[in-house]
């Protein structure tokens, strides 16, 4: 993903009246998140004639559109709402690209392996929620994120920095030099989750893989801060010490998935418990949720101000993965739903949400896309802190599949308290999605560098089948060369 420096901005709201979120109450967050995601959906213009399905206006890059309908599957997960569910899967399916890979040539300027996984983690999620199906002649979700899953496992690269994914794809693209979390993150996060949807252990192992190199250059340090990245310039050595909320976010629902792939293991339970602790430690002020790098100097640039959505999203995700760590989420994703319902003040609408949610005298302003998509994500996230009876919706009934309707993700005994409707299914407890564990492999131009072979299991052949190869990237011409900023 790329940085862009320009914010949507709109006057102070004045007197207009916020949206009050009663935290125990199902159907005060519903409709709370109703209001703010027709307020988000308002600024897509992508199902519009004319337009491009997945594309957000300027300024924003193309990965943030899979976050946004990423985000987007959650409310019809967490609400029952159904009514932006045919827009999401078009959006979803006309990024797919001329692979099914989530590589459009239209993005490859833009594009990197955080951008790819960003759509790929769309993918995973409607796949773990069952949500609507493709027809049968389109790609499917599952096979999607295996599709990224194995690119991605193609391009590990251990001549820098002794492993990771560069945060860039292609040469000629400015960052290609660059290691970070949030890429190797991507991959890990998929690998975690396609581990326990398809039980299939390579996915776990190269989970494992990533961690492991993760802490071995530092990117997570021993008290469990995630920092943002390093160049490969100097080894990774010298480590950015930015933190930002969705690379905590993505760590941690991995981190989730990974205790819940392996039934309780206690190292898995520990990594999850030192993410979770330091994560509420560095990201919430007084128990409300804050972009603390940049959200008090009012420095967040557009990609930023939506980085409150995934981390919302995967606070929620883990609660039901890992219910061990309700007793910590819960209170905090409560308390930040209310105060970011009394952000929702501003613009034509009297109902657009600003971004500081710690600043509960007077909407801050800052309006647009990102901060709708955070604080809608946080709002509905907070449906996992109701109590079981309460948060099952319309009495349960499950739906989603192939049937193309609304429907609800199909009900999935999880331990502890957290509402069956909500947990995420696998291909043994009800998943509908098809897979292609071969997808991805060997497309022209898709692996560029040598990696590594874990052994696959019997069961199934995963990304770490390739054979070890270097092959050239292709794109668009031989001996172009472009830098982009």
């Amino acid at each position: 993903m790329r940085i862009a420096t320009l914010s949507w901005l709109a006057p102070l709201a004045g007197t207009a009246v916020s949206i009050t979120i009663e935290p125990t109450s199902a159907d005060s967050i519903r409709n709370a998140a109703s209001t703010v995601a027709f307020d988000l959906m308002s600024y897509y213009r992508g199902n519009i004639s004319g337009e491009t399905p997945g594309i957000l206006p300027q300024p924003f890059f193309w990965w943030e559109g899979g976050g946004m309908f990423m985000t987007m599957i959650d409310y019809w997960r967490y609400t029952g709402d159904s009514s932006y569910n045919a827009v999401t899967s078009q959006a979803l399916q006309a990024q797919v690209g001329e692979n099914n890979d989530y590589m459009p040539q239209n993005q490859t300027k833009n594009e990197g392996n955080d951008d790819q996984g960003f759509w790929a983690m769309a993918a995973m999620l409607a796949a773990e929620t069952n949500f609507p199906n493709p027809p049968q002649d389109k790609p499917q979700w599952l096979a999607l994120a295996q599709a990224v899953f194995n690119e991605h496992a193609s391009r590990w690269e251990t001549e820098h920095c002794g492993g990771g994914l560069r945060w860039q794809i292609f040469q000629f693209n400015k960052g290609f030099d660059y290691k970070n979390s949030i890429s190797n993150g991507a991959f890990f996060n998929l690998g975690t989750r396609l581990a326990r949807y398809t039980g299939n252990d390579t996915y776990a192992q190269w989970a494992e893989k990533i961690w492991d190199w993760q802490e071995s250059v530092k990117f997570i340090d021993a008290d469990y801060n995630i920092f943002d990245g390093s160049s490969l310039n100097e080894n990774c050595t010298v480590i950015s010490p930015l933190q930002w909320t969705y690379n905590a976010g993505i760590f941690l629902h991995g981190a989730a998935n990974m205790f819940n792939y392996s039934k309780g293991s206690s190292i898995w339970r520990d990594r999850t418990a030192g993410l979770l602790n330091t994560t509420a430690r560095v990201f919430f002020n007084q128990t409300i949720m804050e972009e603390q790098a940049c959200e008090q100097p009012n420095t967040c640039n557009t990609d930023q101000l939506s980085f409150k959505a995934y981390f919302s999203g995967w606070l929620a995700a883990t609660t039901i993965l890992a219910p061990f760590t309700e007793s910590t989420i819960n209170p905090l994703l409560a308390s930040s739903a209310v105060a970011a319902g009394q952000q929702c003040s501003g613009g034509a609408s009297k109902s657009q949400c600003g971004f500081r949610w710690t600043q509960r005298d007077a909407n801050d302003g800052n309006f647009g896309i990102g901060q709708s998509m955070s604080a809608l994500a946080v709002i509905h996230s907070a449906m996992v802190t109701i109590p079981r009876a309460a948060a099952v919706i319309d009495g349960g009934s499950t739906g989603g599949g192939s049937t193309g309707g609304g429907g609800q993700p199909g009900q999935v005994p999880v331990t502890g308290s957290a509402p069956p409707s909500f947990a995420p299914v696998t291909n043994s407890t009800g998943g509908t999605s098809q897979g292609d564990p071969n997808a991805g492999i060997g497309t022209p131009g898709r692996e560029s560098v040598m990696i590594d072979v874990i052994k696959t299991t019997e069961k199934d052949t995963v990304a770490a089948s390739f054979l070890t190869a270097a092959v050239a990237l292709s794109v668009i011409g031989g001996s172009f060369i472009m830098v982009y900023e």
